[in-house]
């Protein structure tokens, strides 16, 4: 065979898988999806999860400024008509999309300076959405440790401050952060997290399970058990997820009438079901709307998560009988 007629053949083959991935993406977002896996049979057979009641202390702890929203906006409401006391912190400030600072600059070449920008753009967006959900600021934490590095401050940056390579900074710079120029290290973010546990003294802990293929959902997982196992009150962890394997939630773009399904990475934890009203599901979606900086470049999956229910795992892992299923390969 000539060059010529395998570089031929070679464009075809391309062409061809091109295609053939287009139209695995357009038949994957189909409403039709949901019901065809038979998903959405198995989130109405799932246990409700116990109410929320006045007076209880309801803590959660998002890695990034629109997880909480995402995972809970729909419970974080139902707690605070309840007459629970809720409190959000956020780890860090989201300044790790260089994509995000570039668009939110209005430059090709974001710089240290435009990153820092989005940080605090993101952590002004974070206040307002949850205040839209009835949390009220004085209920609120900003840590600010560095975007896509909690793994990094959990490991080997433990003790030695970490240097982001996007903010150039080695300290907490976000402004109303709760404690101003703590360095990027392990300690200063275990630190400040024992801080906001004393400050709230949480009934409940809401955290990302395990399972979640965010470095940082996971890494905060982590902490999360270390820290609430040394208060003995690891039984007050709850688990959510976001990223929860490829696609999902399926289909994107907003389905209020769909039920949000079990993701497939997690899909063996002892899910409870969160059900939502319309007018939960709308104020949830404004509080989606407020992170502008985020739906101009991902908006289809972010109002993805506006689905009648959302879902609770008591926790972080399988039953011990339940067989392990595996993990779907995911893009980054």
């Amino acid at each position: 065979m000539t060059g010529r007629r395998l570089f031929q053949r070679r464009r075809t083959w391309a062409a061809l898988l091109g295609v053939l991935a287009l139209l695995a993406a357009v038949w994957i977002n189909l409403p039709v999806m949901s019901t065809f896996s038979r998903s959405d049979r198995r989130v109405s057979g799932l246990p409700p999860a116990p109410a929320f009641r006045p007076g209880q202390r309801v803590l959660l702890l998002s890695p990034h400024p629109d997880d909480e929203t995402l995972c809970c906006g729909g419970m974080i409401q139902q707690a605070v008509a309840a007459g629970a006391g809720v409190y959000v912190a956020w780890l860090t400030a989201g300044d790790g999309f260089e994509f995000d600072a570039a668009l939110t600059g209005r430059t090709l070449h974001p710089g240290a300076q435009n990153l820092r920008e989005l940080g605090n753009t993101r952590a002004r967006e974070a206040r307002r959405a949850v205040a839209l959900l009835g949390v009220p600021a004085a209920h609120t934490f900003m840590l600010g440790y560095p975007d896509g590095a909690l793994f990094r401050l959990f490991s080997v940056n433990y003790v030695q401050p970490y240097t982001s390579p996007r903010t150039r900074s080695s300290a907490v710079y976000v402004t109303g952060a709760l404690t101003p120029q703590a360095p990027f290290s392990g300690q200063a973010l275990e630190a400040d997290l024992r801080r906001v546990l004393d400050r709230v003294q949480p009934d409940l802990v809401l955290v990302p399970a395990p399972q979640d293929f965010h470095p940082d959902h996971h890494t905060l997982t982590y902490l999360a058990l270390r820290l609430m196992a040394d208060r003995g009150q690891e039984d007050r962890l709850r688990f959510w997820v976001v990223h929860g394997g490829l696609e999902w939630p399926v289909p994107k773009g907003r389905h209020p009438e769909l039920p949000l399904t079990v993701p497939p990475r997690a899909r063996a934890l002892p899910w409870q079901r969160v059900d939502l009203t319309a007018q939960q599901q709308a104020r949830k979606v404004q509080a989606i709307d407020t992170y502008r900086s985020q739906t101009r470049i991902m908006g289809r999956f972010l109002r993805a998560f506006d689905r009648r229910n959302e879902l609770l795992s008591p926790a972080a892992l399988p039953p011990l009988s339940a067989p392990a299923s595996p993990s779907p390969a995911l893009a980054h």
